[in-house]
């Protein structure tokens, strides 16, 4: 039987953990599949703090602020983010010290890396490097090293960190998403029509992309 194609639009953040865990569901549930269905997937840019000056702030503090958030249940949502990623491979170290970065260049590069059909293993090494290695995802150094990693052209990725390319396909992207109602990441949408919301189990990926490949 020939795998149905289908378009994968997944609009999230690389500082946004539900959408790691988004992300690493809707891949295991892709596997769970096997060959019933053949993906394509493209990250749409979302910024949860796009004003966030370049220096970044600390999460907590941030946090606090943002949601009216007690430090204690920043905490306890921290560990529930921990316990839901660990099973799905994704670990993270986040604790009161971490920062929030501004996401902008990230985003650029990933807007770069599809084109060159690098955006997949660029986006799991963001993710990496933000959740798990505390690294800070603004930086130039830290985005040119994470470009030469997937095998990225240093020179190119350089050249696009240091002017403005791509900045206006971004911003774009992210006011197409805004105005259709995208208020909240992670977001993924099935042949531009089924939305699924949040950082769903891998079942719920698994069960609504069947049901969307194989209509009754």
């Amino acid at each position: 039987m020939k795998p149905v194609p289908i378009k994968i639009d997944f609009v999230s953040d690389v500082s946004c953990p539900w959408c790691a865990i988004g992300l690493a569901s809707l891949r295991q549930a892709l596997a769970n599949l096997g060959g019933e269905v053949a993906a394509e997937i493209h990250f749409q840019p979302f910024e949860l703090n796009p004003q966030m000056p370049r220096e970044g702030e600390n999460s907590t503090e941030h946090l606090m602020r943002k949601y009216g958030s007690t430090a204690e249940q920043i905490d306890a949502n921290r560990e529930n983010i921990r316990a839901r990623g660990e099973p799905l491979g994704v670990t993270f170290r986040m604790d009161r010290n971490s920062r929030v970065y501004n996401t902008f260049d990230a985003h650029r590069l990933l807007h770069w890396a599809e084109l060159e059909r690098k955006h997949v293993p660029l986006k799991q090494v963001l993710l990496r490097a933000y959740f798990t290695d505390g690294n800070d995802v603004s930086d130039h150094a830290v985005l040119l090293r994470l470009a030469e990693e997937v095998s990225l052209d240093a020179a190119e990725a350089e050249r696009i960190l240091t002017g403005d390319t791509y900045a206006d396909d971004v911003r774009a992207q992210e006011q197409f998403y805004l105005q259709h109602g995208i208020q909240s990441v992670p977001a993924t949408i099935i042949n531009d029509r089924h939305l699924i919301s949040g950082g769903q189990p891998p079942e719920a990926f698994e069960q609504a992309l069947r049901q969307i490949a194989n209509p009754a």
